[in-house]
C-alpha cells in the first residue's frame, strides 16, 4: 500500500502544480459576494452554485477552452465520491505523504512551501482544505490500486512488446549496472575566488592518482584538510543522466571520478562497486509505466461509475 501511496504522490503532486499555480492568477475574480446556493447533494454532501463557477474558471484559464456547467458539476461530484469513499477505508496515509505533495506543488511553481501556503492564503485558497483534498486523492490511488491489484500487473511480455515497438533503431541497449559510490568532498568557502576552486581540484587530481581502492582510499582522504567522505549511495546505470553513466563506465571500480564543480566545493565520487543488473532500460520503463496508468485510468473510471451508480445524488 506505501508503493501505492508513492505513486499517487508523485504523479498528483505532478498534474494538480500547474493547475493550482493557474489558480492562484484567477483567484482575486472570485468574488467573495457570490451566493453559495447548492448545485447538487451528493449522498447528503453539498456542491454549491460557486464551487461549479469556480471550477468553470479554472478549466477555462488552464485548457484555454469553456467548460459547460454540466462537465464542472460532474468533475466536482466524482471528487465528493473520492473523498467519501476514502472515508471509508482505513489507509495509512501520514501527513509526511500529504507534505511531499504539497512541496512539490510549491516546488513546481518556483517557491518555498512556506510561501506557497502564504500565496494561497492570499488568493482565498484555503490550505487546509487542499491538503485534505490532496489526502482524498492519495487515498484514492491507494484503493484503486489495492482493490485492483491484480488486474493493474503489467506482465513481462506486453512490456517487452511495447518497447520494442518504442524503439527508434536496431541498437542493442546498453548492459545494465549497480554502483555503490562514496563521494568526496574539498570543501571550498562560499564567496572564494576561483583560484581556489583550481587549487582544491589540483589536491583532488592528486587524490585520484594515489587512490587504489575505497578501504584505504577514503581512509587516506578523511586525513586531507577540509574533505568530507559522504555515506555510501547506490546508483543504477539506468537512472543517471548518460553523461553521468559514461563517466562511471569509465572509471574503474576502486578508483575516483575526474572532479567537478559544485555549490560547496569540488567533488569527486568513488566507485566501490559495479555490478551488473536486470533493470528495464529506457524503452521498457517508459512502456511499463504508459501500461500501467492506461490500465490504473480505465479501472478508476469503472470503479468510478459504480459509485456513481450506488449513490444518492441530487442535481438541484
Amino acid at each position: 500500500m506505501q508503493m501505492a501511496i508513492f505513486h499517487v504522490t508523485r504523479l498528483f503532486r505532478s498534474r494538480l502544480a500547474g493547475t493550482l499555480v493557474l489558480a492562484l492568477a484567477i483567484a482575486p475574480i472570485w468574488h467573495a459576494g457570490a451566493h453559495a446556493q447548492v448545485a447538487a447533494l451528493v449522498n447528503g454532501d453539498p456542491v454549491t452554485v460557486l464551487d461549479v463557477t469556480h471550477r468553470m474558471q479554472l478549466t477555462e484559464i488552464s485548457t484555454h477552452k469553456k467548460q459547460s456547467r454540466e462537465e464542472a458539476l460532474n468533475e466536482l461530484i466524482n471528487e465528493k465520491l473520492k473523498l467519501q469513499i476514502a472515508k471509508r477505508y482505513i489507509i495509512n496515509i501520514t501527513d509526511k505523504d500529504v507534505d511531499q505533495a504539497f512541496n512539490g506543488m510549491a516546488r513546481h511553481a518556483g517557491l518555498s512551501s512556506q510561501q506557497f501556503a502564504d500565496a494561497l492564503s492570499k488568493a482565498g485558497i484555503d490550505v487546509p482544505s487542499l491538503k485534505a483534498r490532496i489526502k482524498a486523492d492519495i487515498g484514492w490511488s491507494a484503493i484503486i490500486r489495492g482493490k485492483f491489484q491484480g488486474s493493474l500487473q503489467v506482465g513481462e511480455k506486453e512490456v517487452l512488446a511495447a518497447a520494442q515497438a518504442r524503439k527508434k533503431d536496431d541498437k542493442p541497449t546498453p548492459a545494465a549496472f549497480q554502483f555503490k559510490l562514496r563521494q568526496v568532498l574539498f570543501i571550498v568557502p562560499r564567496g572564494s575566488a576561483q583560484d581556489a576552486y583550481e587549487a582544491r581540484k589540483k589536491e583532488a587530481e592528486a587524490l585520484r592518482a594515489r587512490f587504489h581502492g575505497c578501504e584505504e582510499g577514503l581512509v587516506a582522504a578523511r586525513t586531507l584538510r577540509d574533505v568530507t567522505v559522504r555515506d555510501e549511495i547506490t546508483r543504477s546505470s539506468l537512472d543517471v543522466p548518460a553523461k553521468q553513466r559514461e563517466v562511471l563506465d569509465a572509471t574503474p571500480v576502486g578508483g575516483l571520478t575526474p572532479p567537478g564543480v559544485t555549490q560547496l566545493g569540488v567533488e569527486v565520487f568513488a566507485v566501490c562497486s559495479k555490478e551488473p543488473t536486470r533493470g528495464d532500460n529506457p524503452e521498457e520503463r517508459e512502456a511499463r509505466e504508459e501500461i500501467s496508468n492506461q490500465r490504473y485510468e480505465a479501472q478508476s473510471k469503472r470503479y468510478l461509475e459504480e459509485l456513481r451508480r450506488s449513490a444518492m445524488i441530487e442535481i438541484r
